[in-house]
């Protein structure tokens, strides 16, 4: 196994992101502050390039590349955020770029994808085995495959993401991030652990989703089918073989949340805040709520994820 990434990985990750990735906003609600009675700070990635904090790994990941690997290529696999990521950094880079999408992926993330210049190849993610191809299409052209998550230079890349949540608020009581396959998650932990020990971190999944919550309970990894879930940037079916040993080190808990708790989420976000958010990057403060009678008197962190959805489903959600 690769030396897992450290926090002094994640602070050569900011360095690297200088001047390429937004520095985004840290917002508060005081309604929700009322209502928790708590202090709540939302570390808004959905206005983050591409909109979302993949961007951050990606682009750490490809700009450690070398000339061979740069000409060659990078091909990737995602449902949408990290395929937008890898196909805007590699673009910013001139490195070609392959991604391995599902076929049912969110209609703007393939378009954005496309957009920025990816060679996109349509899978079955109920059927096929995204990564199985990813390596044989690496193997086949030559190319250089970035996992969206377990990769030590994605995962230190997304660390920069609570990095500058903390650079800005200080140390935390409690940090809720997003859980797929733990590359947010596992970089947040790592900030977190160097610059608010005292912090308690909890990653939040789909309820449809709990790979990872089973995997902290049984201390192995848990794979999982393909979960159906509002959350697709969560469909994940596994922690990686890197992100896990981090999370189950310096993560407190994993907590799920339900589709309906997601859309309420999205509404308050909506209503409250004028924030665009996508169902993953409401996972946070869908745990929050569920928690707020033990947040009480206290400084919370939020990450919220993405922004990236389809805005005539969208608008389908917040209707229900």
């Amino acid at each position: 196994m690769n030396l897992l990434p450290s926090h002094a990985d994640v602070i050569a990750a900011a360095a690297r992101l200088q001047g390429h990735a937004h520095r985004t906003p840290v917002l508060t609600s005081s309604i929700l502050d009322r209502e928790l009675q708590a202090e709540v700070f939302f570390k808004c990635e959905n206005f983050q390039r591409m909109g979302a904090f993949k961007f951050r790994g990606a682009f750490n990941a490809l700009s450690r590349f070398n000339a061979e690997q740069r000409k060659a290529g990078v091909v990737t696999f995602s449902s949408g955020n990290h395929a937008q990521a890898i196909a805007l950094a590699a673009s910013l880079l001139d490195i070609p770029a392959t991604i391995i999408m599902p076929h049912d992926a969110p209609a703007a993330k393939v378009e954005a994808t496309r957009g920025y210049g990816g060679r996109i190849i349509c899978y079955d993610r109920y059927t096929e085995d995204r990564e199985q191809i990813g390596r044989e299409l690496a193997g086949r052209e030559g190319l250089t495959l970035i996992p969206p998550y377990d990769h030590p230079d994605v995962i230190s890349g997304q660390g920069t993401a609570a990095k500058e949540l903390f650079d800005e608020t200080g140390p935390l009581d409690a940090l809720f991030v997003p859980l797929g396959g733990g590359g947010l998650l596992a970089g947040s932990a790592l900030a977190s652990r160097a610059m608010a020990p005292a912090c308690r971190v909890y990653g939040v999944e789909p309820e449809a989703g709990n790979d990872g919550q089973q995997s902290l309970r049984r201390g192995s990894i848990v794979h999982i089918d393909t979960p159906v879930t509002l959350a697709d940037g969560a469909q994940t079916q596994h922690l990686g073989q890197l992100t896990f040993p981090v999370i189950q080190r310096d993560v407190t808990d994993i907590l799920t949340a339900s589709d309906t708790e997601l859309i309420e989420a999205m509404r308050f976000f909506a209503s409250r805040m004028k924030l665009v958010v996508e169902p993953t990057g409401c996972l946070g403060l869908a745990a929050a709520h569920q928690m707020k009678s033990s947040l009480q008197g206290q400084r919370i962190g939020i990450l919220v994820s993405g922004g990236n959805v389809d805005l005539d489903r969208y608008a389908t959600l917040l209707k229900q």
